[in-house]
């Protein structure tokens, strides 16, 4: 099976993503880390992104879509994937559709969790992290002992993380929202994508992921 998550930050996309990937036995392929590899590894195509990204330019699509090939078509991936990052234009969704079909592979679904924007903002902006450990909290939900010092090694740095500013996750989620629309609309065309609610429990709506594969 091969499978799209995506995800607002804040959602939980990384724990669903963890728990889809043992439920089927497949390997998560994120973009992030496939860039990393290329990169440390100095390969062909990591010198071609480097090239486009030392001089502050956006890597095309084609090359993107290159380097995340070079992943799907590794052993591993070859019983099905969760993709993660991935596609974030629809010209590399529709590269992706083509090398799907050439190779009498299969994309089975789209999952999008929505979750509300305040609700990110409460769950994102609450998040503390210990500077020295690098243990989290939230503010409501998951506070330490003493306001400030961290229950796991004792550090007073327990501190909100820049990126975890309100200012800062509204425009991560803006992003999110304006990248990620187009291609969700995309894959509804293709009737290929499925929107989950990402609010409750962890388990259920894991539970409503499943249901949505299965359905």
């Amino acid at each position: 099976m091969n499978i799209i998550l995506f995800g607002p930050p804040g959602a939980g996309k990384g724990t669903q993503a963890s728990a889809l990937c043992e439920a089927y036995s497949m390997p998560q392929v994120a973009t992030g880390d496939i860039f990393r590899a290329h990169l440390k590894n100095n390969t062909e195509l990591g010198q071609l992104a480097r090239g486009y990204m030392n001089n502050g330019q956006l890597v095309p699509d084609e090359v993107v879509w290159k380097l995340v090939e070079s992943r799907l078509s590794e052993p591993d991936c070859a019983g099905g994937v969760l993709l993660d990052g991935f596609p974030r234009t629809v010209n590399q969704a529709e590269l992706m559709l083509g090398w799907f079909k050439s190779t009498g592979r299969e994309l089975n679904r789209v999952l999008a969790l929505i979750v509300p924007d305040e609700e990110l903002v409460v769950r994102l902006a609450g998040r503390r992290t210990c500077l020295d450990c690098q243990a989290t909290y939230h503010v409501q939900n998951n506070p330490p002992a003493v306001e400030g010092v961290c229950d796991r090694c004792g550090s007073t740095r327990v501190v909100q993380r820049e990126d975890d500013s309100e200012e800062t996750v509204r425009l991560r989620i803006a992003t999110y929202h304006r990248e990620t629309s187009p291609v969700l609309a995309f894959f509804k065309e293709q009737g290929l994508a499925s929107e989950v609610e990402g609010l409750g429990e962890i388990s259920d709506v894991a539970a409503r992921l499943r249901q949505a594969l299965q359905g």
